[in-house]
């Protein structure tokens, strides 16, 4: 289980404060979802990186909106791409006692069979959707990928029954290939093109 983060307190915005918030060290940021009208709030930015480093990206947040906590996930950021800063951030009340969909992050681990003779390890989709309780949200899950050959491909099909929650994605959705060496390739299209290439001689 997650470990609950200490309280964030939020406070009321208008949109044209965001600017102005930013500059002070608060992030822009929209609460809504269970028994929570959409209200648009700012959150320290030290604060909820903190609070995330603490619980995760999927993890159970406490936010005190208004004079009321309640329990919230981020569901969605916006990034400033060239300064590494959060810029916006939404926040989705949650029933604790009900599951949710959230996308996971998956981390292939172990070095693969097919890696050491030449292969090359490419990992399609680096997330899964899953349903689960709100506090039984891992932050991510790790598939080994050790016995993988030239050739393997890994999807959801096969990791299905060996985890403790639901899966959305389909049986083909594809989490992790080991393609054969480029080189290879290469070299039978060099074989190819010198071939078309030799002229046939009259007899």
């Amino acid at each position: 289980m997650k470990k609950m983060s200490t309280l964030i307190n939020a406070q009321k915005r208008k949109h044209k404060e965001n600017a102005s918030l930013r500059k002070s060290g608060f992030i822009p940021a929209i609460v809504y979802g269970f028994q929570v009208e959409s209200q648009p709030i700012a959150v320290n930015e030290r604060d909820l990186a903190k609070t995330l480093r603490e619980v995760g990206r999927n993890g159970v947040i406490k936010l005190a909106v208004d004079g009321k906590t309640v329990h919230v996930v981020m569901s969605d950021y916006q990034m400033n791409i060239l300064k590494g800063q959060m810029i916006h951030a939404d926040f989705l009340a949650i029933n604790m006692k009900e599951e949710l969909e959230v996308n996971v992050l998956v981390n292939l681990i172990g070095d693969s069979v097919g890696v050491s003779e030449g292969g090359i390890l490419q990992q399609p989709n680096r997330e899964v959707t899953i349903t689960v309780k709100p506090s039984d949200i891992p932050e991510s899950i790790e598939l080994d990928v050790s016995k993988m050959a030239i050739g393997d491909t890994l999807t959801v099909a096969e990791i299905r029954e060996t985890v403790d929650y639901l899966i959305v994605n389909e049986d083909d959705y594809t989490l992790a290939i080991v393609s054969a060496p480029r080189i290879e390739e290469e070299e039978t299209e060099a074989t190819g093109t010198e071939e078309a290439e030799t002229p046939i001689k009259d007899e």
